[in-house]
């Protein structure tokens, strides 16, 4: 997968899915969708994984393990729901799921960038302008570059890095870094962790569904859902269920669970109703996650409004102090 992700990346992975979703429903085999899906591609970069995953499924892999083979290319999460939906024969649904993940990933990216658009680009009229007064009368081309792109390439880089260390491609030690110095910050850490939680129960309600056991279940769900944290919560609790207790019971004990998630799954593990509760977690989780990006996006954008004017505000002022000073000077005390 690219270093940085797109609106446009994430649509052609949900195109994708969408198509394998489609052919299989119409009772094409794996091999035969994926050949089809291979000569008419979502995008160009799609022609060698999938060429790859033919290959392995020729050579007698499963699905799963076809995808798996692709490395970085095809993250953890989707294996995790592929397998169990090969297990169970519902390989259909599960990549319908993954294309309506995928496009809510991308429609939740897009409206973040649109959010952000307009103070970016005030951002950078701001920077530009100012400058070109005093370039225009003094003509020092050297530090009007200086005080326009010696300002610009710093933020680029300090955002490029930010959000090339966020992808979830990274070490373990460094996801467990970020993830406990994103934890504290408000709204970012709180929706991190509610779509941790929505790819936990989704790929949770997967497993269960293919007959994966529940201890099994609970491990590859952890590990696909991106949160070193969860992961290590489970992995914690893992003795005392092989011993007997219920996996409701070790995450009330857990402090890595909110309230909700742990009632919510205690009823359906109590009722039988698991399924029916662990959807319910996936979709709450999910929708609260997007909403605080999406205000993040907004009051984002609210502060970027503030150092322009901040900084606008500034240049006024200093533009008139200077101007009184020199007629000052002129004028004599």
């Amino acid at each position: 997968m690219p270093l940085i992700l797109t609106p446009r990346q994430l649509i052609h992975r949900a195109q994708f899915y969408q198509q394998l979703g489609q052919l299989i429903a119409a009772g094409i085999g794996v091999m035969k969708a994926l050949e089809m899906t291979g000569r008419n591609p979502p995008a160009r970069s799609f022609r060698e994984p999938i060429r790859q995953m033919i290959l392995e499924l020729s050579h007698g892999a499963t699905v799963a393990g076809a995808m798996r083979s692709l490395g970085r290319w095809m993250p953890s999460f989707d294996v995790a729901l592929i397998e169990a939906g090969e297990r169970s024969g519902r390989l259909d649904a599960v990549f319908r799921l993954l294309a309506g993940y995928y496009d809510d990933r991308a429609r939740l990216l897009r409206q973040m960038i649109s959010d952000l658009a307009y103070p970016v680009f005030v951002f950078h009229f701001a920077i530009f302008l100012f400058p070109f007064i005093t370039f225009f009368s003094d003509g020092n081309g050297k530090a009007y570059l200086l005080k326009t792109f010696g300002v610009l390439i710093p933020i680029y880089a300090v955002i490029f890095t930010t959000i090339y260390s966020a992808q979830g491609r990274r070490g373990e030690d460094w996801r467990s870094f970020l993830e406990r110095l994103l934890r504290p910050v408000p709204v970012l850490g709180t929706a991190r962790q509610y779509l941790a939680l929505s790819r936990l129960a989704a790929s949770l309600e997967a497993l269960l569904n293919a007959g994966v056991t529940v201890i099994e279940a609970w491990e590859m769900a952890a590990a696909a859902c991106g949160s070193p944290a969860l992961l290590r919560a489970v992995t914690a609790w893992k003795p005392e269920v092989v011993e007997g207790q219920t996996p409701a019971e070790a995450i009330r004990a857990s402090n890595q669970f909110p309230e909700l998630f742990v009632n919510l799954y205690y009823s359906g593990e109590i009722s039988g109703q698991l399924d029916d509760s662990l959807r319910q977690l996936q979709a709450y989780y999910q929708e609260e996650g997007s909403r605080k990006l999406h205000a993040l996006g907004r009051w984002f954008a609210q502060f970027i409004y503030l150092c322009v004017m901040g900084m606008v505000a500034y240049l006024v002022i200093g533009f008139y102090v200077g101007y009184f000073n020199q007629i000052k000077a002129i004028t004599g005390p």
